[in-house]
């Protein structure tokens, strides 16, 4: 059964751990400038989450809270990058080291080809994962529609980065969203934009050899957060700053649903394991009012 299914975890703790090669007790400062105000998502908490500071020829790129029991990210947290939405056709997909039992290096690799040694399959997918899997698609939670620079673009190939989607609700509704926001933040955000991008499950798996390997989500969600906008951008985009979200079940024949982070903070902490604390972006994006002199 999918870790957010499990009935009775209190999830109350605040997760500060990352994983590079060993556990640390605080995100370094360079995976924390993914993240508004320096503050990841509040109110998740399970001895099986792990951060990772996804690390792509020798710089940090974001950052993925990862679930390695249902070897799913449960959120990557990202900064949008202007671009004209063009697609990485070459690069290879990619796992991540951080999360196997030995490694000398903190940065995602391409998989090797053969067989995979069983400490890389016991905390995150693998390629087999997805081979006989029909009915669902792999889909990147960061997309590399919202990178602007090829290594930026290339990082979000990874495994790690990546959840099962249904390919009619991939390619015809969340796509088409992710190209939405993509247009609204190049068009009206003037600062830095950023982006939390997760899911909830609710038991369905997928199964390779007769056992339970990926969680399959049940809705996927995005918000983003700049304070930094164009106060003169039409009233149908402008009440979209600073801050708005969506989300959408992960079925055929469905729609994404906008709303406020607050709302969508709200649908969260009734439909998955959140505490009352639960928190996407400090103050729901709502900065402080400036002092009057």
């Amino acid at each position: 059964m999918a870790f957010w299914a499990q009935k009775g975890v209190l999830l109350v703790s605040l997760l500060t751990s990352a994983v590079r090669g060993r556990v640390e007790k605080e995100l370094s400062p360079e995976c924390r400038e993914f993240l508004y105000m320096g503050t990841p998502p509040t109110g998740l908490g399970h001895h099986a989450l792990q951060f990772i500071c996804q690390r792509y020829n020798k710089r940090a790129r974001y950052v993925t809270l990862y679930n390695t029991v249902d070897r799913i990210p449960v959120y990557s947290a990202y900064t949008f990058k202007r671009s004209e939405g063009e697609r990485c056709l070459d690069v290879p997909w990619m796992y991540e080291p951080q999360l196997s039992t030995s490694s000398d290096t903190d940065e995602m690799q391409p998989f090797p080809r053969g067989y995979i040694h069983k400490n890389f399959e016991d905390a995150q997918a693998v390629l087999d994962d997805y081979s006989n899997a029909v009915l669902y698609e792999r889909g990147s939670l960061n997309p590399d529609e919202h990178q602007g620079e090829p290594d930026d673009k290339a990082s979000t190939y990874t495994l790690t980065n990546v959840v099962p989607m249904v390919p009619d609700f991939h390619k015809t509704v969340w796509s088409k969203r992710e190209h939405v926001v993509r247009k609204r933040l190049n068009n009206y955000c003037r600062g830095r934009a950023y982006v939390v991008t997760g899911v909830t499950t609710s038991g369905k798996m997928i199964r390779r050899e007769n056992i339970n390997r990926i969680a399959v989500p049940t809705y996927l969600w995005s918000a983003y957060c700049c304070v930094d906008f164009d106060h003169n951008a039409p009233y149908a985009e402008r009440y979209k700053f600073p801050s708005f979200a969506h989300y959408g079940l992960n079925e055929e024949n469905n729609e994404v649903v906008e709303m406020s982070v607050q709302k969508l903070k709200e649908f969260l902490q009734r439909t998955t394991f959140v505490d009352q604390n639960f928190q996407i972006f400090v103050g729901d994006c709502d900065p402080p009012a400036r002092v009057k002199l």
